[in-house]
């Protein structure tokens, strides 16, 4: 669950929480005082009919029972002893009414719901000897109903879950900046990954003004370190190009001019694998037509005579990625064959290149016939300067092939896996994003 939406659930929770303990509160804050109302204004009623009823005569009670049913739906009738009697159901608010009509009428009032199977509300009074029984719509003194209840409910409810949005909003958004701006940094991108200094709450200031003064001070120290690796290279071949060409014009003997230009030739090529390590990690993507450029890579190597190829690719393929900087991954991993998957019988590295779509991604692989790998030292492989057993180190190199494939296909949204052949060999696999041209 994202920090968002576990932000939005604790504070749904929290505010449901408080708008039913609310409900609830005022509900019984509001039944016992309603309740008591109720059964005073009956208890007037019942107290006002046995005074009409006294001080009438038997004409007059008939016109005054017929004038209090019609006006105020108020029923006077006689109560005989064989009356069916149903007593008010277990309800607290009914319970209130009846508790209070006994205490102002006296404790023997009777009290009931339904009298000979006629609903209502039903309080007994006595005139002189006589009985009667008021009978009443207790309707007229029912609580607010549950739709009423319901609608207040929903409206708080509704205005909770939009607070509790807008809420977890605010508190996920400057969070969700610094994880985009930490991924920016994290691809070489310094300029996208700049925050917001001059937000309003305190703390998120003070961490964006933090993180923009680091990023700013990575961003000077790959400059720095691009520039001083520059002038490395170019004080340094400077010289190795003078020394080969003195080897050249100099050196007599074939075999010594051969070693020396071939050593000069060594120390360019691991001048060439350091800038490749240490470039910068920002690259823009592309769709790029796989086939070809294998093509293209594989042009340059074909006449290896120490080297042998055999492709299985899959036609129409297309990746996301750079095409220079795919070429120097194919490049290496196929230089990496040729240098350590030579076979002990042959001297011949037969190397075995596919391609083939899987799902949303290419899988293309470099499978060379060597000795392999021992199993531990496979995941050390990525790691720079790294040199495996002398099986695989008869040439001579930096350590720093494989780093650098791991380094541009990370960089290319990509993975790369390691990983010994059944029969014998290294297998380097890499999963990168497909594309459509």
């Amino acid at each position: 669950m994202s920090l968002f939406w576990r932000t939005f659930v604790l504070l749904v929770l929290l505010l449901l929480g408080s708008v039913l303990a609310w409900t609830q509160t005022l509900y019984k804050l509001e039944s016992e005082p309603r309740a008591i109302q109720t059964a005073r204004q009956i208890a007037s009623l019942v107290n006002m009919s046995r005074v009409a009823v006294m001080h009438s005569d038997g004409i007059a009670q008939v016109s005054l029972f017929k004038s209090m049913k019609d006006e105020e739906s108020v029923v006077i009738k006689p109560r005989e002893p064989n009356d069916v009697v149903q007593t008010l159901k277990n309800d607290a608010h009914l319970r209130f009414i009846e508790a209070e009509l006994k205490q102002r009428l006296g404790p023997d009032t009777p009290v009931a719901e339904r009298v000979n199977g006629e609903a209502g509300l039903w309080i007994g009074f006595d005139i002189n000897k006589d009985h009667f029984w008021l009978q009443t719509d207790l309707s007229r003194f029912d609580r607010p109903k549950a739709k009423t209840w319901l609608v207040w409910l929903s409206a708080a409810t509704l205005l909770s879950l939009l607070g509790a949005a807008w809420i977890a909003g605010l508190i996920n958004r400057p969070l969700k900046d610094l994880s985009f701006a930490a991924r920016r940094v994290r691809e070489g991108d310094f300029e996208a990954s700049r925050l917001d200094e001059s937000v309003v709450t305190s703390e998120i200031r003070a961490v964006n003004i933090g993180f923009n003064r680091m990023t700013q001070k990575l961003a000077k120290i790959e400059e720095e370190r691009t520039v001083m690796l520059a002038g490395i290279s170019h004080d340094l071949r400077t010289p190795l190009a003078r020394l080969r060409l003195e080897a050249e014009l100099s050196v007599n003997d074939p075999a010594a001019r051969g070693h020396m230009i071939s050593d000069i030739a060594q120390l360019d090529a691991i001048i060439n694998k350091f800038l490749d390590y240490a470039r910068p990690d920002y690259v823009k993507f592309s769709p790029i037509e796989l086939n070809g450029l294998l093509e293209q890579c594989l042009a340059n190597v074909r006449n290896r005579p120490e080297l042998e190829l055999k492709l299985a690719l899959e036609p129409g393929l297309a990746v996301q990625a750079d095409a220079v900087e795919l070429q120097r991954v194919i490049t290496n991993l196929i230089e990496n064959s040729a240098r350590y998957g030579k076979s002990p019988d042959t001297g011949v590295a037969l190397v075995e290149l596919s391609a083939r779509r899987m799902d949303n991604t290419v899988l293309l692989r470099v499978r060379d016939h060597g000795l392999g790998v021992p199993e531990g030292q496979l995941k050390q492989l990525t790691t720079p300067f790294f040199r495996g057993e002398a099986a695989r180190t008869a040439a001579n190199g930096t350590g720093l092939g494989l780093a650098i494939v791991q380094k541009i296909v990370s960089r290319m949204g990509g993975t790369l896996e390691l990983s010994n052949a059944d029969d014998s060999g290294l297998c380097a696999s890499i999963r990168l994003q497909l594309a459509t041209l």
